[in-house]
């Protein structure tokens, strides 16, 4: 008995390395203090050891093991619970709802990064049938679509500048200071990318001399949306696996302005706007958790089934049950307002992703 008391009187919670402020914060503390008041750190001044380091170590990944637990088993099986909830006080039982989203979503998308090294692609199938891609080709076949009038500007001038180029067509400044503001526009990206196609030159700058324009921001940011232009319509994929790559930050900014509508719709419920902002992300995080457990099974057979399932079936329903023991309402109330929220996430979204994907290709 003598041999534990000794043993516990030199842990790190014994009395004798307590000390009268927090070493973490600041705060003042009394020596029966165990722990910070203020920040929930132990009051010990004791060296750390071996020993310690581990305790400490093992004892953080059981207790985030124990919310992570928590909010795996009520995010997918109680619908609308693990908010209410959180939203009442039990923050420390739940893993943050944001960063657990973003955890979520990222891991998804790196999981199908992952396997989709591992499939062919659509180009390796292309080049196994020794068939070049549509859009590879002659300068001819890319502007083919294109009406006569562009290629050819009336000045004789322009003409041997674009033979001179080994461009099929050239504009030189004056000759477009003449035409509106969208032709301008028009022929001078036409321009722009056909000297790329022809030269791949990356440098804005370098080019702009070359073809005698101005060294303005307005022709460099044009010049560089060309190439975008240009390497979009030739690798379509890296494009879109950009564009994937980005969902997780864009929902997370898409969630304000659709809580937004939660906001209005359930007014009388004096919830917050930041608890339906809460309420959505576990709504979103359940989608990629969801898509993530049923990626393998779906992996495995070959067939969207799972995925299938969650979106037309499962997806809709758990919004629904969510709705129903979030807000606490009556279910044809319910239900009108699960309709109403799922047109407005939709029309939302087709706009929010155009502008996205806009904005992303902007910068690309």
């Amino acid at each position: 008995m003598k041999r534990k008391k000794d043993k516990a009187s030199s842990g790190r919670k014994s009395v004798q390395y307590r000390g009268t402020k927090c070493l973490n914060c600041g705060h003042p503390l009394d020596v029966s203090d165990v722990y910070c008041s203020y920040c929930s750190q132990l009051n010990s001044n004791k060296q750390l050891s071996i020993k310690d380091f581990f305790s400490e170590f093992i004892s953080s990944i059981l207790v985030y093991d124990s919310r992570l637990r928590n909010t795996l088993k009520d995010l997918l099986f109680r619908p609308g619970v693990i908010t209410r909830n959180y939203v009442k006080g039990q923050r420390l039982k739940y893993a943050n709802p944001f960063r657990f989203f973003l955890s979520v979503s990222i891991i998804y998308f790196l999981l199908q990064g992952f396997i989709g090294t591992f499939q062919p692609s659509e180009n390796d199938n292309l080049l196994n049938l020794n068939v070049k891609p549509a859009n590879e080709g002659s300068l001819d076949s890319l502007f083919a679509n294109q009406s006569p009038e562009i290629f050819f500007s009336k000045s004789r001038g322009d003409t041997l500048k674009a033979k001179q180029l080994g461009i099929p067509l050239y504009f030189s400044e004056k000759s477009l200071d003449t035409m509106p503001f969208f032709e301008n526009y028009r022929k001078r990206g036409s321009l722009y990318m056909a000297y790329y196609y022809r030269t791949k030159t990356e440098n804005p700058t370098e080019a702009l001399d070359s073809l005698d324009h101005t060294n303005t921001f307005n022709n460099r940011w044009l010049y560089s949306r060309a190439i975008t232009w240009h390497k979009i319509t030739h690798n379509p994929n890296a494009f879109i696996n950009y564009i994937t790559s980005k969902i997780p930050f864009f929902l997370f900014f898409f969630t304000p302005f659709y809580a937004l509508f939660f906001w209005l719709v359930y007014s009388k419920k004096k919830y917050t706007y930041i608890e339906h902002v809460v309420f959505i992300f576990h709504i979103f995080s359940y989608i990629f958790l969801t898509m993530l457990i049923f990626t393998i099974p779906d992996l495995i057979w070959g067939i969207n089934f799972f995925i299938s399932l969650l979106f037309l079936f499962l997806g809709p329903l758990y919004f629904y049950l969510a709705l129903r023991n979030f807000y606490d309402q009556g279910r044809l109330i319910t239900l009108l307002k699960f309709v109403f929220l799922n047109i407005v996430f939709i029309i939302g979204f087709f706009i929010a992703t155009i502008l996205f994907v806009t904005a992303s290709a902007a910068i690309y």
